[in-house]
C-alpha cells in the first residue's frame, strides 16, 4: 500500500521504517502464542514490557514530573506530580495500552509523568494486573479501586480519565461499572484508538489489515486470553456494546490506517445516540497509536487533547495551586 504524500515528511518516514522492503509490516513477524499456553504468554509479556520501558527511556529524560508508586487494593498506581506550580485540585487518570496484556511497569510509570507534565495536574497511572496470571476482571477491579481512591482526594468534576488502545477499553468499562455502583462520573473522557470491541466485528478489521503498520492483524489471541471464558460481547469486556448514557463528554481519536478505526467510529456514534457530547478526530494515514511521537501530527493530536481537557475543566479564571 503506497504511503501518501499528504502527511508530514516525519510521519511518512515513520511508516516507511515500519515495513520491510516488500512493504510487509515488520510487526507481522511477531506471532502470538495460543491463549492456553500461559508460560509462553508470561515470557512474552516480560520481554514486551522490557521493550516498552527501553523505548520510553528517551522520553523519560525530558520529563520534569516526579513520581511515586503506591498500592491501592491489588493495584500498583504511579502517582506523578508536576514540577513547580500546578493545579492541585485536579487529577488525570491514565490507563495504558498494550492489548490488555502488555505495557505495564516502567512504560506505565513514564506515561504517568508525561500526562502530569502535559496537563499540569497530578496523574494517576494505573499499572493494572494483566493475564495470563490475572485475566478479566482483575484489570477492571484495579481501575475501580483506583477511581474510588482518586474520588476520595478529588471532586468528580476535577477528574479526567484517559486511555489509549486497551486503556480505552478499560476507561469506558470502568465508567459503566462505576455508574452501576452509584459512583459519580468524571468531568471528561479521552479515548485514543480505543480497543472497545474484542469481537473485532468492525469493517476496518478487514480493510486495514496489513495497512496498519503498527497493528497489522487481529488481536484475537490476546482478547481470548484476557476474557478467560467471559462473553466477548459482555459490555464490561467490550464496552462498545454497553449502555453509554450518562457518560461524560468524550474525546475520541483514530487514523485512516488504524485497525481500530471502525471501533472508534462506532463508539463515537453510539455515544452520540446515547446523548453524550462526543468529538471524533481522525488523522490522515495515522496507524494505531499514532506516528510514534516527534511528528507534526502527533503534536497536533497532543494539542487537541490538551484543549479538550482544559475545556471540560473550564480552566479559564481558575487559580493554580501548589
Amino acid at each position: 500500500m503506497p504511503f501518501p504524500r499528504s502527511i508530514s515528511h516525519e510521519a511518512r518516514a515513520m511508516l516507511i521504517r515500519a515495513v520491510r522492503a516488500d512493504g510487509v509490516p515488520l510487526n507481522t513477524l511477531h506471532v502470538l502464542p495460543d491463549p492456553a499456553d500461559h508460560p509462553a504468554w508470561a515470557d512474552l509479556k516480560t520481554a514486551a514490557d522490557a521493550g516498552y520501558a527501553v523505548a520510553m527511556e528517551g522520553i523519560a529524560g525530558s520529563l520534569r514530573a516526579t513520581v511515586e508508586t503506591i498500592t491501592v487494593g491489588a493495584a500498583r498506581v504511579h502517582v506523578a506530580t508536576p514540577e513547580g506550580v500546578f493545579d492541585a485540585r485536579r487529577a488525570y487518570i491514565d490507563l495504558h495500552g498494550g492489548a490488555l496484556v502488555f505495557g505495564g511497569g516502567g512504560a506505565c510509570r513514564t506515561g504517568a509523568r508525561m500526562h502530569a507534565d502535559q496537563h499540569r495536574v497530578r496523574c494517576y497511572g494505573i499499572d493494572y494486573r494483566t493475564p495470563p496470571e490475572h485475566p478479566f476482571p482483575a484489570a477492571l477491579d484495579d481501575c475501580m479501586a483506583t477511581y474510588a481512591h482518586v474520588l476520595a482526594h478529588h471532586a468528580p468534576a476535577d477528574v479526567v480519565i484517559g486511555g489509549r488502545s486497551a486503556g480505552g477499553n478499560l476507561a469506558v468499562a470502568m465508567l459503566l461499572r462505576a455508574r452501576a455502583e452509584g459512583l459519580p462520573m468524571p468531568a471528561g473522557l479521552v479515548l485514543l484508538s480505543p480497543q472497545a470491541d474484542l469481537t473485532e466485528s468492525g469493517d476496518s478489521f478487514a480493510v486495514n489489515r496489513l495497512v496498519d503498520v503498527v497493528l497489522p492483524g487481529s488481536l484475537a489471541a490476546t482478547n481470548l486470553l484476557y476474557a478467560n471464558g467471559a462473553d466477548l460481547r459482555d459490555p464490561l469486556v467490550s464496552p462498545l456494546f454497553g449502555d453509554l448514557s450518562g457518560l461524560p463528554p468524550t474525546f475520541l481519536q483514530s487514523g485512516t490506517r488504524d485497525l481500530f478505526l471502525s471501533t472508534t467510529v462506532r463508539l463515537h456514534r453510539a455515544l452520540r445516540r446515547a446523548g453524550v457530547a462526543a468529538d471524533l478526530h481522525v488523522f490522515e494515514a495515522m496507524p494505531h497509536g499514532g506516528f510514534g511521537g516527534g511528528t507534526p501530527e502527533d503534536a497536533e493530536l497532543r494539542g487537541e487533547v490538551t484543549a479538550f481537557v482544559e475545556g471540560v475543566w473550564g480552566r479559564s479564571g481558575v487559580k493554580i495551586q501548589t
